[in-house]
Order: structure tokens, then sequence, then C-alpha cells
């Protein structure tokens, strides 16, 4: 699907605020109010709008102690990334992980409480996964940049 100028507004609005109406956003956009709606319809549809989501300010939910868990497997065969990755994405403390290039495996970014609670999730959750070889943990010292918005 080709985005048009009006697709590529709507979509900046939206990731602003989702909780737009669509009549909000048609007086921003100069389009009746069903036509917004149709819009977003289409976008939903083709995929492009993935999913409407919260987003949680991390310290009042007392999880503002934010790591990096850069990780290597012991092996790379298939079976030994596909169970890791398995049993990564049932971790709740995982917020992200993304499979690299590089020196180490697999980048995590975990949240949690503070550094107690680390070592806590740590030890008993994350190196008891299978075929993990190392980690090395990188704390965030603040947030510079945070964003869900994407450009298109």
């Amino acid at each position: 699907m080709t985005l048009d100028l009006i697709d590529k507004k709507l979509l900046a609005l939206l990731q602003k605020d989702s909780k737009k109406t669509t009549k909000e956003l048609s007086l921003k956009l100069n389009l009746s109010v069903t036509a917004v709606y149709e819009r977003i319809k289409k976008l939903e549809r083709e995929g492009i709008i993935d999913k409407y989501v919260v987003l949680l300010n991390k310290a009042k939910v007392e999880k503002g102690f934010v790591v990096f868990c850069h990780l290597k497997l012991i092996q790379h065969t298939k079976e030994f990334v596909t169970k890791f990755e398995s049993e990564v994405v049932l971790l709740k403390e995982v917020l992200e992980c993304y499979h690299v290039s590089g020196d180490n495996d697999y980048i995590l970014k975990i949240v949690v409480k503070d550094m107690e609670a680390y070592r806590e999730f740590l030890v008993t959750k994350l190196t008891t996964l299978q075929h993990i070889g190392s980690t090395q943990s990188t704390f965030m010292i603040s947030e510079v940049k945070n964003t869900t918005v994407v450009e298109v």
C-alpha cells in the first residue's frame, strides 16, 4: 500500500495521541469524519496500524530501573536459538529482546524496581534459561530520548 500525504499526517497525529476522536482528526486534516474513519480502518486492515497501547510512566509504577542486558548463547544452533527465544518472551521484566549481530547474540531491555530486584531477576530467572553462555548488564543513567513515533 502506498501512503499519501493525508495518510502520513493521519499516522503522525495518531502516533502522538491515539485517543483523538475521528471528529478531532477530521478537523485537523480537513476531511469528513467518515473519510477519516475509512482511512483508519484501511490502515488497520493493511497492518500499517499494528495496535493501540497505553504507555506507562515506569517510575510511577516502580519499574524505573532500566537495564540493557547483552547476552551470548553457548551455541548458535537452531535448537538453542528457538529454545532461548521461546523462554525469554515469557519473562515479564523483559520489555524488548533483539537478536543481533556482532559480539553478542541478543540485547534485552529489562525494567524492574531497583538494583536488588534486578539481581533477583538475574539469579532466579534469566540465568536459569537454557543455553546462555554469558551476560553483560548496562544500567541506564538517564533517558535522553524515548519515542514510539515512526516517521513515514
